[in-house]
């Protein structure tokens, strides 16, 4: 249970203010049809976290558990830092006329799992894995925080975009990947008086 309400939280204050919610933002002014959208985020968001779960896993079983946990504390602090650029969307990534051919649906799940690679979370799903060694509960966790970030995107659109205050959910979602990090590294001395 720890995987995945850590997996979720960390996914969910780290998607305020990404590429992905942006997308959801404009797919949802663009069709203003929340259900395949939705339905395409959560299809996109199961495969790739399933992928970068799997790799997670199988770096976790190709190293010593010491050397992992310098990997994972380095990359945690990594993220948190990463966690602070503020993300937007690249104009290669915007959605065209080709929703109506194909399906909100499909372009919706095309454009996140695409939008997911290389990611942020995707990075952080891998590390989790790695971490936690719980492959159905991280990847469960993060598709629900990306979820719980991106569906009220969705059906609130553009005014939700308005009330929230990115910069400090930067800040916290940097907070906690950072501290993430630190407890891996130094964890085991921290508790051990």
């Amino acid at each position: 249970m720890q995987a995945f309400l850590i997996s979720s939280g960390i996914v969910a204050v780290s998607e305020v203010g990404d590429k992905t919610q942006l997308l959801s933002l404009l797919l949802a002014a663009r069709f203003k049809r929340p259900l395949p959208i939705i339905a395409g985020i959560l299809v996109a968001t199961i495969f790739n976290h399933a992928l970068a779960g799997a790799f997670g896993g199988f770096i976790a079983s190709l190293v010593t558990p010491n050397v992992l946990r310098w990997i994972l504390g380095a990359l945690f602090i990594g993220m948190g830092a990463w966690a602070l650029i503020p993300d937007k969307l690249d104009d290669d990534e915007k959605v065209t006329d080709a929703a109506t051919t194909f399906g909100i649906f499909w372009v919706t799940t095309v454009a996140f799992f695409l939008a997911e690679i290389g990611d942020k979370t995707q990075l952080a799903t891998a590390a989790l894995a790695a971490r936690f060694e719980d492959f159905v509960s991280v990847v469960a966790g993060t598709t629900i925080g990306m979820l719980i970030a991106d569906v009220p995107a969705v059906y609130l659109g553009r005014f939700a975009g308005a009330k929230v205050n990115a910069p400090w959910v930067r800040y916290v979602a940097a907070s906690l990947f950072i501290a993430m990090g630190l407890v891996t590294m130094f964890g085991h001395s921290l508790f051990s008086f």
